[in-house]
């Protein structure tokens, strides 16, 4: 995962869009205590960075050094630079004891997990019988019916053969990946809970969101320039329909979130 971030961590941290405070406050509700908060796939620190205003402190991980260069700088948040899978006694080590965890978040990641060494390390960190595991991706962007008509053909067609097929978990909503937790308290389920999030962005910068997709830099790589001249111009034709230079792109977020239970 991580050697398919590397060469655009720049775009990453530039691109992606922020994570709604609806659903910060939705997590944290759902946490008996905020002393302690682990950050699993940080990325640039966009979600630490939202944590580090309701928890006490913040561990962020990542497996891509590159990426934590860009994150973000705050005395509450420890950045660790980690292996792709830790054993129990790794956790231990470099983040912290049995049971000392009252969350854990995994933001559009989960679904290039080796997912049971990872909930094998959820279970031993989180606190007893209430520490949560919250992990959520955000689907294709919507911005209106002309441009998401051009949208969704690149992203069907053109995009499609480059993605790698843990991508399926994602465009399904997280609602067919394995999340063995029991439900937390006031819900009957784990999810998918869908938020939104919104960012004003020009086509430029809209380009630059794409050019962040691991899809992006596997086509790259295999010689195969997704942006082309055709596809920007008529990316950029439905985006000056209406004159409007800077659009409000909304990105569906969906939520998995459960408790560890004894």
């Amino acid at each position: 995962m991580a050697d398919l971030f590397i060469k655009q961590s720049k775009q990453y941290a530039k691109a992606r869009p922020d994570y709604p405070e609806e659903l910060f406050d939705y997590i944290a509700s759902k946490t008996n205590c905020h002393d302690l908060a682990w950050d699993v796939g940080t990325g640039n620190g966009q979600a630490a960075g939202s944590l580090a205003g309701i928890y006490k402190n913040v561990i962020a991980t990542d497996t891509s050094q590159k990426q934590l260069e860009f994150a973000i700088k705050l005395p509450n948040i420890r950045y660790e630079h980690t292996p792709a899978v830790m054993s129990i006694a790794e956790v231990e080590q470099k983040l912290a004891p049995k049971s000392s965890i009252d969350l854990v978040i995994v933001a559009q990641a989960l679904h290039w997990f080796d997912l049971p060494t990872f909930y094998q390390g959820v279970n031993w960190v989180l606190k007893k019988p209430n520490g949560v595991l919250a992990a959520w991706c955000y689907t294709v962007p919507r911005v209106n019916n002309v441009v998401d008509t051009v949208f969704d053909r690149f992203y069907t067609v053109d995009v499609d053969p480059y993605w790698d097929p843990q991508r399926k978990l994602v465009d399904n909503k997280y609602r067919s990946i394995d999340f063995p937790f029991a439900p937390v308290d006031g819900e009957d389920n784990t999810g998918p809970f869908e938020f939104v999030t919104e960012r004003l962005m020009d086509l430029d910068g809209f380009f630059t969101y794409i050019r962040s997709w691991s899809a992006y830099q596997t086509a790259k790589e295999k010689g195969v320039e997704l942006l082309s001249d055709d596809v920007i111009a008529a990316f950029r034709e439905a985006w000056n329909d209406g004159g409007d230079g800077n659009k409000a792109v909304k990105f569906p977020v969906n939520l998995r979130i459960g408790r560890v239970g004894n």
